[in-house]
Parts: structure tokens; sequence; C-alpha cells
């Protein structure tokens, strides 16, 4: 075992110290490492084989050198020999390199200077041709300079284009082309600056000009419509002169280069005066300029976008208008100024320049426009209450549109809305006719018209178209039956069409359309101011019975005048009443109603002054015996009926229609009054409050009640049949009678009969009026029981009005089930 193991020891070393010999030294670590990782010992013995190894090495290498010593010896002997040779050598070649720099040096000098001076020319050389080259650059960029100093920036940046594009790049080795080359986009960001704020400045200086050229614009326009109304009128007589003018100046075509051309060459005879354009108003140079700058530049987009952005923020702007601009018409001339100078300036841009703003933009701004206009127009007209200013208003819509229709804008919705503001300013004309009406009414007498001569006679005539063939007849001074409001009204009506005319000028309408708006507005009139007004002024506390009839005869001639007012717009429109469609004037209608709430109300005032005679009443209910004559209170009434009915003579009567008119509403008024006179009178018995009636008071309210009767017989009006007004009294007669006459038994009897007496007499009302006389006698007996022989006849009496008492109670009890 140990032998073995020694010899494994001996194989290992011999087998790390080969390693070590044909290892790099920088790998023998690991190798030495597995010396000491071995079996205890093995350093020892691997260091007595490296020895063992080292000692053979030396001897090899000692039998090596004793082979090759001879040899070397000879090498020494022959190198001693030849040191001697080439230090001689050495010697001779450095004396002969020493002669030789001696001769060579002059030739060196001159070579040298000959290579300095060639190196010298074709550097001068060089330096002009490079100078050649750059002095061009050189001469553009100091014309680059002039030019922006000069504020020619579109020639700027075609010297700049040609800088970078063509004379740079030959040169663009040297710095100071280099700072050019990098100087040039600030100078270009500079130009685009500097034309910027130039528009900004034209922006600016276009929004403070624009109302002057929106309103040399209308005022052209205003004189374009004169000079086509002046040659309509020529036309008609053969006449006709050219028109010398356009709504931008003269008639313009577009040359290629965008600007504005002239089409015709007028005549010097129609040319006196020369047009004034948008150019002559406003320098559009720096929109030119700040286009092309900008088109060259590459930037066009962001030009437009922006110049289209800033427009639409100035018409947005421009189309707020003054909080009150309705006040005056110098605010709406103002406003509508700077709309259309916007738009005259827009049109310009569109046709003098390529795309900066296109058709479609401007028919957007127009739009958004125009919807703006009509909603600032339609509130601020609501607000105005004056005509003259709503007609003003509507002639600058009128001249607006046709100017902005010059620049082939649409403007139809304008004239929609002119329909609009032509009920705005009919609304306004009603209410201020409606003041004149009042004023009128105010002022009116209501008494016929007296007149003195013939010339005043014709004067009232002439103002009012009145025929009647018995008042010609008369001698002077003579009167008109109806008072001085009548004509007064008839004129105002005809001022108001003239009025309602003016708005229907110049709207592009048919005369048939006019005439349809005069006679509606005319209608409108009629039917709600003037009648509103007659309705208000039959209504009013001092308007008596004699202004009642008055104003009845009033509506009647204006009734009769409707179908001349009818005449009357027939002349100023030219439209015959039977073409198709005529609107009908409805005064007939208005007249009759007023005429009919006149009737009404004298009605009612006769009645509340027969309520004012009964309140005066004042009978004695418990007297005993009558006074032998009708009351005072009575017989004033009386008498003031049949002065009332006297009146109503003077309603008219020059036909029958009026004549039948004037007795229906006489006979009309009478029956209502006697009526009312009769339900008094028997609310006056009945009145609750009234607890007992004596026979004396029966008496005398019998008295009172022939008085009545006496006066419906006797005809207070003409046209009654036989005894139709006194039927008015006939309950109070048979009530009356059945008590006077105490005919109880005849009326229980016959009652239900259609043959009875006392038909008229209702169960209720006889015992209401009897259970007060009842308690009336009873009270009288008691006063009088002093004489006992009327205490029997007293009793039989009451003992019978009991029995009929309950007779009565019991018919109304048959009744009521």
């Amino acid at each position: 075992m140990a032998e073995n193991e020694t010899l494994e020891c001996i194989t290992e070393h011999e087998r790390i110290l080969q390693e070590i010999e044909s290892t790099d030294t920088a790998c023998v670590g690991p190798t030495l490492r597995s010396v000491y990782d071995d079996q205890p010992n093995a350093h020892k013995r691997f260091m007595e084989k490296l020895d063992a190894r080292i000692r053979n090495h030396d001897r090899e290498i000692e039998k090596m050198c004793n082979f090759h010593h001879q040899g070397f010896v000879d090498a020494i002997t022959e190198l001693l020999k030849v040191r001697a040779d080439a230090e001689k050598l050495m010697g001779q070649v450095t004396d002969t390199n020493r002669r030789l720099q001696e001769a060579g040096r002059e030739v060196t000098a001159q070579t040298e200077e000959v290579i300095r001076c060639r190196i010298q020319q074709r550097n001068m050389a060089t330096t002009v041709e490079k100078l050649q080259l750059c002095i061009p650059v050189l001469e553009m960029y100091s014309k680059l300079k002039e030019q922006l100093e000069s504020k020619r920036y579109y020639a700027a940046l075609k010297t700049m284009e040609q800088l970078e594009k063509v004379y740079i790049p030959r040169v663009s080795q040297y710095r100071f082309c280099q700072i050019m080359a990098e100087n040039l986009p600030r100078l270009r960001e500079e130009i685009k600056e500097i034309s910027m704020s130039d528009l900004k400045d034209f922006l600016e200086s276009i929004r403070k000009h624009s109302d002057k050229v929106g309103e040399t614009a209308m005022r052209q326009a205003q004189q374009h419509r004169t000079f086509n109304s002046a040659v309509a009128k020529q036309t008609s007589i053969g006449h006709y002169a050219k028109p010398v003018y356009s709504l931008n100046g003269r008639t313009h075509s577009h040359s290629p280069n965008g600007l504005l051309m002239d089409d015709d060459v007028v005549d010097e005879e129609e040319a006196d005066e020369e047009v004034l354009t948008a150019q002559d108003l406003v320098d559009f140079s720096p929109v030119y300029r700040c286009l092309h700058i900008y088109t060259v530049l590459g930037d066009r987009e962001t030009f437009e976008n922006y110049y289209r952005k800033q427009r639409k923020k100035q018409a947005r702007l421009v189309l707020q208008p003054q909080a009150n601009m309705h006040e005056t018409v110098e605010g709406y001339r103002r406003y509508f100024n700077q709309i259309v100078g916007f738009f005259v300036v827009e049109d310009h841009i569109l046709h003098a320049t390529q795309g900066l703003v296109t058709r479609a933009f401007t028919d957007e701004l127009w739009n958004m426009a125009l919807s703006k206009i009509i909603a600032v127009l339609r509130t601020h007209s609501s607000y105005c209450d004056d005509p003259d200013l709503v007609l003003e208003l509507k002639n600058l819509i009128v001249i607006f549109a046709d100017t902005l229709q010059g620049y082939s804008f649409p403007v139809n919705r304008l004239f929609d809305l002119l329909f609009e503001v032509r009920d705005q300013y009919n609304e306004t004309l009603l209410k201020k006719w409606a003041l004149v009406f009042r004023e009128i009414f105010e002022l009116d007498n209501y008494s016929p018209i007296p007149v003195e001569t013939e010339e005043e006679y014709k004067l009232v005539i002439s103002r009012f178209p009145f025929h009647d063939a018995e008042i010609e007849k008369q001698d002077f001074p003579k009167k008109l039956p109806m008072s001085q409001s009548v004509p007064q009204i008839y004129t105002q009506v005809k001022e108001f069409i003239y009025a309602s005319l003016k708005f229907s000028e110049s709207l592009h309408r048919s005369s048939t359309e006019i005439d349809d708006m005069l006679r509606k507005s005319t209608n409108l009139l009629l039917t709600r101011t003037l009648s509103t007004c007659l309705q208000n002024l039959i209504k009013k506390p001092h308007i008596g019975l004699t202004e009642l009839v008055q104003i009845i005869i009033n509506t009647t001639h204006l009734e009769q005048a409707c179908r001349y007012l009818e005449e009357f717009i027939t002349n100023i429109t030219n439209v015959s009443p039977e073409t198709v469609h005529t609107t009908r004037l409805y005064g007939l209608s208005t007249f009759k109603d007023a005429r009919h709430a006149a009737e009404g109300e004298i009605y009612t005032k006769l009645n509340q002054k027969i309520d004012e005679f009964i309140q005066l009443a004042d009978y004695e209910w418990g007297m005993a015996e009558s006074d032998g004559r009708a009351s005072g209170y009575l017989m004033d009434l009386i008498n003031f009926l049949r002065s009332t009915f006297q009146v109503f003579t003077h309603l008219p009567n020059n036909n029958n229609d009026h004549a039948s008119m004037s007795g229906k509403v006489a006979q009309t008024a009478c029956m209502s009054a006697c009526k009312h006179l009769s339900t008094s009178l028997m609310q006056m018995l009945l009145d609750t409050e009234l607890k007992q009636i004596s026979m004396g008071a029966i008496q005398q309210f019998n008295l009172d009640v022939i008085q009545c009767e006496l006066f419906a017989s006797s005809d207070p009006v003409p046209g009654f049949q036989g005894d139709t007004l006194q039927l008015a009294f006939i309950d109070l007669r048979q009530l009356l009678d059945l008590f006077m006459v105490w005919d109880w038994s005849t009326y229980l009897a016959d009652y239900g009969q259609p043959t009875s007496k006392y038909l008229r007499v209702n169960p209720a009302t006889a015992l209401a009026l009897l259970e007060k006389v009842y308690r009336g006698m009873k009270d009288t007996s008691k006063k009088n029981n002093i004489f006992s022989q009327f205490r029997k006849n007293d009793r039989d009496k009451q003992k019978l009005i009991e029995t009929v008492v309950k007779q009565l109670r019991s018919l109304v009890n048959g009744m009521s089930s």
C-alpha cells in the first residue's frame, strides 16, 4: 500500500512539473494550489522532485553551452576585426555628408524661396476665386438689408430665397455664410411679425372705417334707387339715361391680379361725379402684402385662418347694438352702416384676393349676421312707440337690404322681417290714432253742426261725404245732423290710410298686396281702435242720454261713409274692389256694434235714472186714506220720461231704414223704461223689510200706477200698436184691482182659467201682499178698539183674510209640489 501511494505521488508530481513548464505563468497558481491540496508531506516531496528537475535542466544547459563555446569565441574575434573598418567608413561618410551639406545649402535656400512664392501665388489665386464667389453673397445680403429697411418685405423674401438656394450653398464653408444662414430664419420671423402687425393695424383701421364705408355704400344705394325711379318715370315718356353707378362704385369685374377694374367707360356727360369705392376709403395693401408674404413663406393657411378668425370676432362686435339704439334713427343708421361697411370690405377681399376668403365663408358670416340682425331689430323695434321712427327704420332696412343685395347677399329674410316691422308700425299707428280719437271725442260737444253760410257747408262736405236732399233745400242757417267729431274722424281715418301707405313704399310688392295691406290695417283701425274708443266713450259716466243719442247719429253717418273709404283706397292703389281676394272694410259691423252699445247704454242709463227717482219715494204705508193725487216723485219721473223720449225725435230718419231704426230704439227704450218702472214698483210693494201696508197706502199706490198707465196710453213714443205699452203695468194693475175691489172669491174661483180676470196675479205675490195688509188691518184695529160697533166688522174681515190666506198658501204649495 505504501509503495503504491508513493508511485501515485511521484506520478502526480511529474504531471504538475510538466504543466508548470508548459503553462503560462499567469495560470501557475491553480497548479501550485493542487500541491497543497494533496496528501500531507506532499509539499516536501514535491520540492524534492522540483529540485531534482532543476538540477537536471542545469546539466542540460551546461552541456549545450560547452558544445557552442568555440563558435562563440570565433564570432567575437571576427567582430573585433570588422570594428576598425567600420570606424574608418563612418569617418569617410561623415566627411562626405559635411561637404555635401555645404554645397547644397544655397540651392536649398533658393528652392525654399521658390516654394514660398508658389504657395503665395496659389493662395492668391484661391483667394480671388473665393472672393468672386463671396462678393455676390455679400451684395445680395446688403440688398436684403436695404429691402428690409425700406419695408419691401415681399422683395426681401425673394432675396432670401435666392441667398438660400443659389448663393450661400456655393460658400457654405465660411463662417460668415453660416452666420447669414442662421440669421435668415430670424429675419423671416421678423417679416412675419411685422406683416402681421400691419395686418392687425389694418383690421383695427377697418373696424373704425366700416361706419364710413357703410355710410357711403348705403348713400349710393339710396341714390341708385332714386335714379332708377327717375329712369322709370322717364321711360314712360321715351327718355332713358344710363346709370353710372353700382353698389361698389362703378360696374366692375376682376382682373387677373385680383383687383377691381371698370367694365364700362361712361360718357363724360354721365360721369361728372365719380363715385367713391371701398378702395378709395380703405388701403388694402397691408392685406395683400401680408397674404403674399405668408404665401411665400409657405404659411398661407395660418394667415387665412387668423384673418377669418379675427373677422368673425369683428363681425360679432359689429352686430352688437347699443342699448339705446331704438331711441333715435341715428342709432339704427350707425348700426346698419357698420354692418354694410363690414360686408363691403369682405366682398372686396373676396374678389381682390384668391382664396383669402371664400364665398362659403362670406355666406356663413352673412347667415350668422342675418340671424343676429333680425333678432336685434325684432327686439329693438318692439320698444319703439313712435310711428315716424318705425317708418324711418323701415326705410333704413330697405336701403340696407338693397345695398347688400347689390353685393349678392340674400336679403329675403330682411323683407320678411319688414312684414313684422309693418305690424309693429301699424300697432304704433293704432296707438297714436287712439289718442287722436280720444281727443276728438273729448272735444266734441255732441250737438248737430251749425252751418251759417254756404261756404261753411261746402267746407264740411269737403271733409266728409254728406248728402241730404232735404237739408240742402233748407235755408241758412241750418244744422247738419252729425256732430263735429264725424268729419274729424273721417279725415283722421284717411290720414291713417296715408300713413299706412308710406310703409308699403319700396317693399317691392304688387298693387294688390299693398291694397290688401291698407285694407287690413284700416280694418284694424275701425274694428279695434275706433271701436274701443267708441265703447269707452259710451261707458263714460258723464255721457248722458242726449250724448248717447248723438253718438248713435254719428255712427250712422260714419257707417254710410265706409263705402267712400273703400273708394279712397281703390283710387290710391288702382286695384278694383271686384278683384278676387280683395279685403272688405268691416266698418259696418264696427259702427253697428257701437250703435248697439249706445242703445244698450241708453236703456241702462234710463233705468238708472228711474231708480234714482224711485229712491225718492216716501210712502206712508200706514196711512188711513190716500191723498187723492199721485205722488210727487212719480210725477217728476213721468215728466222726465216725456222730455227724454222727445230727444229720440232727433235720431236720423232720412230714409226708411233709419226711420225704422230710430223708431225701434225709441220704442225699445220706452218699453224698457215702463217695464223697469213696473218692476221697481212691484218690488217696492213686495219688499221684505216692509212688514205691513194699510188699505189707504194701497189706494195711494193705485193712484201712482194710474198715472203710469196714463203715461203709457199717451203714446210717448209713436209706433206702439193698441195698448202694448200699457201691458208693462198689467201685473200691477190686476194685483191692485184685486185688493181695491177685494174680489177674492172671483180670483180663487177663476184661478188657473185662461179667461180669469186676474190671470197675471201670482198666488205667492198675492199672499205676500195680503199678509202685509192683514198685519196693517190688525194694527189699525188695535188703534180703533174704542169704537165697538167696528170690532165685529173687523173681526169678520180678519176671518175672511185668514181663510183667503189659507187658500192662497194651499195654491202656492200646490205650485211648488
